[in-house]
């Protein structure tokens, strides 16, 4: 194996998890009178819902000579799969960084192993001087007082200096934290008042908010809506579109050639900025449904070509 592709099982989150379900598969097919609808479920459980359409294939075909055609192992022990020297250097690396300390994470096994790198290692260009403070301990307080909130669904009372200097005091409940690489600041995503973002340096002071009324409540669950996307597979778009909406709930269907239908889900709030990244994929995505947003997606095209944007 090059280098190229041990840093790709290293740090990329597509390929570890790769390696880990065919692990998971093998494990599994160890068992007597395993199926391939049992081998099906590995996948499902241990990865991405579209990696049906490349993991099983492969084992299949025997592109990847790890399964017999009768789906029984070609090794003859179980897999184990524990931490080489250099994952655990980046580990060390990753743990190390700031912004990961500020979630309290101790891993004391690493103490003697030497990080990978360090901040001193590399430079980063296109982003502003003035980042967070995340060494702060204030600001790790106020970080951790808003994780535990969000995670127990409680309001917090803030008070924070605005942009004219002034202090003022506001009460939400905090949905979750949103970081700016080119920024390098957090923000808090606010729901139950008129701002929907804060940044979290700006925060004097913060604590639960104890008082009675509709901020005892639970807040109604946002509604998700759906979203069907035609994939045309050139230029690489479909791991580019895989990628890019990692982190939504989808579900993935091949359907000839090198065309593939995405059913996806998104909040009502985000829609604008899902027009957004549907547009930036260009010809190579086109949206089958819903009706609504394909007139979205239509308005924008008119407003660029109204401004002679292209």
């Amino acid at each position: 194996m090059g280098f190229r592709e041990v840093k790709r099982v290293i740090f990329s989150e597509l390929y570890s998890v790769y390696y880990n379900t065919v692990a998971d598969i093998i494990r599994t097919a160890f068992q007597p009178g395993t199926t391939e609808k049992d081998l099906q479920q590995c996948v499902l459980k241990e990865a991405f819902s579209e990696s049906v359409l490349n993991i099983l294939p492969a084992l299949k075909s025997g592109k990847w000579p790890l399964l017999k055609e009768d789906l029984t192992p070609v090794l003859r022990h179980r897999p184990t799969m524990p931490l080489t020297l250099l994952e655990k250097r980046w580990l060390k690396a990753i743990a190390e960084d700031p912004r990961v300390k500020l979630f309290g994470a101790a891993f004391p096994a690493l103490d003697d192993v030497r990080p990978l790198f360090t901040k001193e290692d590399y430079r980063i260009y296109d982003q502003y001087a003035d980042g967070d403070p995340f060494e702060d301990e204030t600001y790790i307080r106020h970080f951790r007082l808003i994780l535990s909130a969000i995670r127990e669904n409680r309001p917090v009372r803030i008070t924070m200096t605005n942009r004219r200097g002034k202090e003022v005091w506001m009460r939400f409940r905090p949905k979750g934290f949103e970081y700016s690489v080119k920024d390098d600041k957090i923000r808090i995503i606010a729901t139950g008042c008129r701002f929907r973002q804060f940044n979290l340096a700006r925060i004097n002071s913060c604590k639960y908010y104890g008082g009675g009324g509709p901020w005892r409540e639970k807040p109604p669950e946002e509604r998700k809506q759906d979203l069907t996307l035609l994939i045309k597979d050139e230029r690489n778009a479909l791991e580019r579109v895989m990628l890019h909406f990692a982190h939504f709930e989808k579900r993935a269907e091949r359907l000839e050639g090198d065309r593939y239908c995405l059913h996806l889900k998104y909040y009502e709030s985000d829609e604008t900025e899902m027009v957004i990244r549907v547009l930036s994929f260009g010809p190579c995505v086109k949206v089958l449904a819903p009706s609504g947003f394909v007139d979205l997606i239509k308005e924008r095209l008119v407003l660029q070509k109204s401004c002679e944007l292209k």
